[in-house]
């Protein structure tokens, strides 16, 4: 796991005091992460941590208080740095998230730090108070090893009963006392004080102006995703600055390191190729752009081929699907791509391999990263993958209430008419679409603070419903049409638990906010979590020397997505026909019958024969688990659920995934050794030392 941290204190600027330490240690060497490189020193000191590439950390300095360090890949020159540089002192914060590509900026400027955030959150910020100032960090775990935090049970009740709610979990984390900055905003620290000021314009409830131009928009989604593919195609175009020599045990990886990295990825660049229209666009692109980004010669693909395609081929039988496989043997036909298609039979099913790193947080790829790592082990140093795409150009359902606040009602005609025939219920087709609209029209007139405490009295009652699951397009359609929705765990919480997130949600019912679009903040709110969940599947599937690219989390992707029309975007394949749209507007129209299918029938199969295998063990995970010792569940009601799934009863899958994820997270974090500071001044213990979790009775209200 690679991390940024770094802190501001009230310690004397301009002179020869170093950064305050605990207790009022002024000692700035006393405390320092292990495993890191400074990228400057005191009195706000920052460091890099982790087998970060030299190419992936740049710091451009002005004068000896303005500096910018840009960690990740970035497609700025050092020009373009400086400018933004410059741009920051003056308080445009939002150049500092213009460029292409994924990284995290900080500006140093005179007594002031500013640290960005992206849209999507798949590149956080977390701060906490430490001597008299602000630590702050690209991940959690670090700061809550530095002020030696506890669990916070109640983000984790609230990421488990409304994970898509953001309103449930408002910038806290797993660990007390430290929080997180939202996306789309900046943290700026100044003489110990922080404040957390958004850079992004947020959609109001008012009638929209006139749409805007759908060729436009396309037009510059088509720019964004090739700038975001070149940046990670071409080298680096200009010599980052010199960076002090690296101390640490964890050098940058570097091209020579990585060939010699036995069992590793294969150098240069690579792609997911399942057929599924986001994940082939990128390979397309990534192929079809000029430059010379690196080869894959020596590695029996011969030369001149620059992209290695990879398919995972599930041989279990349960989620082979044949015409996706021979989608992506036709696009791989291009003489600029190497197709490897990964074949796995049980052993790399869902739940086969429960051992695994400890992340900063827990997620639901905790449970599937064994079979996604044999998949990227076959892949590229660099290699791109589609994550993204549907949250940021597909319509949420929510979207379709804001077409009727601005009066379009004719736009939702095909959507309602498209879900109708997907749910395949002829003789309702007349009656479902009134349905649809009937919902959509009841969020469009719910006040946003309605809307949560209607939500709040609601979900204490989301574990006694014993209906049947329904996971047809129809049906979550129709859940997607509220303010907030019980996540699919939440029927397996205990009362205690969902009580305390009601109080969460009747608290930020009543706090002042900006109001927004029920589509836009059900978006936004979607595309969140996922790229939540993306940086815990990173860091659970890593593999060392290699980078997964998701430019569809990219800031200037999501910002050019966002321009698209609500009316383009809800009609049915407009995902598919944009993506489609800028491939041809770069040369590529030859594409496979059937290309931009949606839809994956073997993923939810290959879930259920992974857990039946797995039942025992899943079981016995369950005889005593510290979610039950934390109030959240009880142990008797979700060992009967993993049961019942087994055996093939409609149960919500991705909520028990949720719930064994969230426990393996548990038990990995309390067995850790060690924490990620050293020296004199360093905690003497790791977060949540003490090895148990608060009991029932201490669920704080």
């Amino acid at each position: 796991m690679r991390w940024l941290v770094g802190w501001s204190s009230i310690a004397a600027r301009f002179g020869t005091a170093g950064a305050v330490g605990p207790a009022g240690d002024s000692d700035s060497g006393s405390v320092h992460p292990v495993g890191s490189q400074l990228l400057w020193g005191d009195p706000d000191p920052l460091w890099a941590v982790g087998d970060w590439r030299p190419d992936e950390v740049r710091v451009v300095t002005v004068d000896p208080f303005t500096r910018l360090a840009v960690l990740g890949c970035c497609g700025a020159s050092d020009e373009e740095l400086r400018v933004g540089l410059f741009a920051a002192r003056g308080g445009a914060l939002r150049h500092l998230t213009a460029w292409p590509g994924s990284y995290t900026a900080v500006a140093q400027i005179g007594r002031r730090i500013t640290v960005a955030g992206d849209l999507a959150g798949a590149r956080p910020v977390f701060h906490t108070p430490w001597a008299n100032g602000t630590a702050y960090a690209t991940a959690a775990l670090p700061l809550a090893d530095l002020i030696e935090a506890q669990l916070d049970i109640g983000h984790l009740a609230a990421l488990l009963a409304c994970p898509e709610t953001p309103e449930a979990l408002r910038d806290s984390t797993p660990y007390e006392g430290v929080k997180r900055v939202p996306p789309g905003h900046a943290l700026v620290l100044r003489e110990g004080s922080r404040e957390i000021t958004g850079y992004e314009p947020v959609a109001s409830l008012a009638v929209a102006g006139p749409e805007k131009d759908a060729d436009r928009a396309v037009e510059g989604v088509r720019d964004a995703l090739v700038e975001a593919v070149r940046a990670r195609l071409l080298a680096p175009r200009h010599a980052p600055e010199t960076l002090p020599p690296d101390p640490g045990p964890v050098p940058g990886m570097g091209p020579a390191d990585r060939r010699a990295a036995r069992g590793g990825p294969v150098p240069g660049i690579g792609a997911d190729l399942s057929g599924g229209s986001a994940s082939g666009t990128l390979a397309l692109l990534a192929a079809g752009l000029p430059g010379a980004p690196g080869t894959i010669l020596g590695h029996g693909t011969g030369a001149g081929e620059r992209l290695l395609a990879v398919t995972f081929n599930d041989l279990s039988g349960a989620s082979r699907d044949e015409a996706e496989l021979e989608r992506a043997r036709s696009i791989a036909a291009n003489p600029r791509l190497h197709h490897v298609v990964v074949a796995a039979g049980e052993e790399a099913l869902p739940y086969a391999e429960l051992d695994g790193p400890l992340t900063d947080e827990p997620g639901p790829s905790l449970v599937t990263a064994e079979r996604h790592r044999r998949r990227l082990a076959a892949g590229s140093a660099d290699h791109f993958t589609g994550t993204g795409a549907r949250e940021v150009l597909d319509a949420h359902p929510a979207r379709m209430a804001d077409l009727l606040l601005d009066r379009r009602r004719r736009h939702l005609l095909h959507p309602v008419s498209a879900l109708a025939r997907a749910e395949g219920a002829l003789p309702a087709s007349l009656f479902l679409p009134f349905t649809v609209y009937r919902a959509a029209r009841r969020l469009a007139r719910t006040p946003y603070r309605t809307g949560l405490e209607e939500a709040a009295a609601r979900l204490p009652e989301a574990n006694r419903s014993r209906t049947p699951v329904s996971d047809g397009p129809l049906s979550a359609s129709l859940a997607a049409l509220a303010w907030s929705r019980p996540g699919p765990a939440a029927r397996w919480l205990t009362g205690e638990a969902l009580a305390e997130v009601s109080v969460r949600l009747m608290t930020a019912a009543t706090r002042p906010t900006s109001v927004q679009r029920p589509g836009e903040s059900r978006a936004r709110a979607a595309l969140t979590r996922l790229a939540a969940d993306h940086r815990v599947f990173e860091q659970a599937a890593e593999i060392r020397s290699q980078r997964l690219h998701a430019p569809f989390l990219d800031n200037q992707v999501v910002r050019a997505c966002r321009e698209l029309p609500e009316a383009l975007r809800v009609q049915p394949g407009a995902r598919a026909e944009i993506l489609r749209t800028v491939l041809a507007a770069t040369g590529i129209h030859d594409l496979p019958a059937g290309w931009g299918a949606t839809s994956r029938p073997g993923s939810a199969a290959a879930t259920r024969v992974g857990l039946r295998t797995a039942v025992g063990d899943l079981i016995t995970l369950f005889d005593a688990p510290l979610l039950a010792d934390a109030g959240l569940i009880e142990a008797r009601v979700v060992r009967k659920a993993l049961r019942a799934a087994a055996e093939g009863e409609p149960v919500p899958l991705d909520g028990l995934a949720d719930l064994v994820s969230t426990e393996l997270w548990l038990r990995r974090l309390l067995s850790r050794r060690g924490t990620c500071w050293t020296g004199t001044a360093a905690p003497r213990q790791r977060a949540v030392a003490g090895g148990v979790v608060p009991q029932r009775p201490t669920l704080r209200r």
